[in-house]
């Protein structure tokens, strides 16, 4: 599979040992409140009792914070820290789930007994009951340091002032700028019924950036923005410099954009960012859960050819550093690289421990929950689409009129039937293999197994974005990667003003 660049700067290998996670959440997560290894098998042994298939403790400390600047001026700073641990178990499709916020013997009890069930006629135990466990290390795939620590409160601010000034400084007609600092430190640990236990440290930062354009009484905005799994020193002067001009720079366009045309026409997409549409218009359709119960468009076409021929997808959790990297899932399990569609054939979906066994198929490392007072559910990470062979140039050439994409706001998907739209926050007309003026208003409209088809040219430029996307399913948010190399899209359907 041909490699993928993403759009931050490079970064050194993490080199965290592999026992560390495990060895920091035991003493954090358990050892402070009195725990320890016997009670979690305790209380896992007391949840399988009555004829449950899978059970499973999930513990969680968090703490996060976000600074905003606006006008110059510190409008918030705000932190958060919370704690609990989750309790499940699986009987059959039927899951019991209860958490507290409290980390203790009687809390655990108490869990235990609110998730136990009573057997079902005629089914025997199934899950097991474990009498030890089995520590569970994975290497490395980001550093475990709280960035929280890793800069004092004067150099956080100084950072969003010095951003702020790079976007004033850039052009005359930016009159409003607002910039967002967010960090996050995470420490799970996962206990399961079949003696496997886990952890991950997960730190996460995000910077964001939004500036408004005036000129003759026209007003237009222009976002940035970049993170990921590291510390506040990852925003360098040089990273700075790049967010404040793209966000500068897509604001003055929309100033100058004219109407958008509407109609049928080939669509380019540009790499990196534009990757939305395959995750909202394709991604959701491949998690299980969807398919297990027959809700997607894609259910029941394993195997088959559902994309354009050179059409590669790939959900990967183990990329260093990404912002939707993880090295364990919430389930326990380490992450790696899934093939979805291979060369246009669909290979699998994106499974968690409920709807493998359900659907007889391995796990695939892609069970996640917004916190420990959720359920989790097979959810994508860092999804893409695979380079292709071809020079970008030569994608744009071969159209004489349609429309280039950089930048896709979120739109309406069904999953059921696959159909989109979308809004391009970011578009540009095509002229005999151009790109010429700027347009604003454009909506792409389609069908997301339809558009894989529609697929007739593939770049050679594939890019993850900067590390700042959030999925959104059943009223949980988590942080993911989203991107694709430059591609055309034939006849597709254009929403726009003209």
């Amino acid at each position: 599979m041909k490699g993928i660049t993403w759009g931050g700067p490079a970064v050194a290998a993490p080199t965290t040992s592999a026992k560390h996670a495990l060895e920091t959440a035991s003493a954090y997560l358990l050892h402070r409140h009195d725990l320890d290894e016997a009670i979690l098998l305790k209380t896992l042994s007391a949840m399988s009792t009555s004829g449950s298939d899978y059970a499973d403790l999930y513990f969680q400390s968090s703490h996060g914070e976000v600074w905003e600047l606006r006008e110059g001026i510190v409008r918030s700073a705000t932190s958060s820290i919370d704690q609990g641990v989750g309790a499940r178990t699986i009987y059959g499709d039927e899951t019991r789930f209860a958490y507290s916020q409290a980390l203790s013997v009687a809390a655990l009890e108490q869990l235990a007994a609110a998730t136990r069930g009573g057997m079902t006629a005629g089914r025997s135990p199934g899950a097991a009951k474990p009498s030890r466990f089995q520590g569970r290390h994975f290497p490395p795939i980001y550093a475990a340091g709280d960035p929280h620590h890793s800069a004092e409160a004067s150099t956080k601010v100084a950072l969003l002032e010095r951003l702020e000034r790079m976007a004033r400084l850039a052009d005359p007609r930016i009159t409003q700028v607002t910039a967002r600092l967010s960090g996050g430190y995470d420490i799970v640990l996962v206990a399961r019924c079949d003696g496997c236990l886990a952890a991950d440290i997960r730190p996460l930062v995000r910077l964001a950036l939004e500036v408004t354009a005036e000129f003759g009484g026209a007003k237009e905005i222009g976002t940035s923005g970049a993170g990921g799994r590291f510390d506040y020193a990852y925003f360098t002067g040089e990273l700075l410099a790049s967010l404040a001009a793209r966000a500068v720079d897509m604001a003055l366009a929309s100033l100058e954009a004219r109407p958008a045309p509407a109609g049928t026409m080939d669509v380019v997409l540009g790499p990196g960012v534009p990757g939305v549409l395959l995750h909202e218009a394709v991604g959701h359709g491949l998690e299980g859960d969807f398919n297990r119960k027959g809700s997607s468009a894609f259910s029941g076409c394993v195997g088959q050819q559902v994309a354009a021929r050179g059409v590669t997808v790939v959900d990967d959790g183990s990329m260093p550093h990404r912002r939707g990297s993880l090295r364990i899932d919430d389930e326990g399990n380490e992450t790696r690289s899934t093939v979805l569609i291979e060369d246009g054939v669909l290979k699998g979906y994106m499974q968690d421990t409920l709807n493998a066994r359900l659907m007889g198929v391995p796990v695939t490392g892609n069970a996640r929950r917004a916190s420990y007072a959720a359920l989790p559910m097979p959810r994508m990470t860092n999804t893409y689409m695979a380079s292709g062979s071809l020079d970008p140039r030569e994608v744009i050439a071969s159209v004489k009129k349609g429309l280039y994409v950089t930048d896709l706001n979120g739109g309406q998907v069904d999953i059921t039937s696959g159909q989109f739209s979308m809004e391009a926050s970011l578009a540009f007309l095509i002229e005999d293999g151009r790109i010429t003026a700027p347009v604003k208003g454009a909506t792409l409209i389609g069908n997301g197994p339809e558009v894989l088809r529609r697929i007739s040219m593939i770049g050679n430029d594939a890019q993850i974005d900067a590390g700042i996307g959030v999925c959104g399913k059943a009223g949980q948010s988590v942080p993911v990667g989203l991107g694709q190399p430059t591609l055309k899209i034939d006849g597709m359907t254009v929403g726009g003003a003209s």
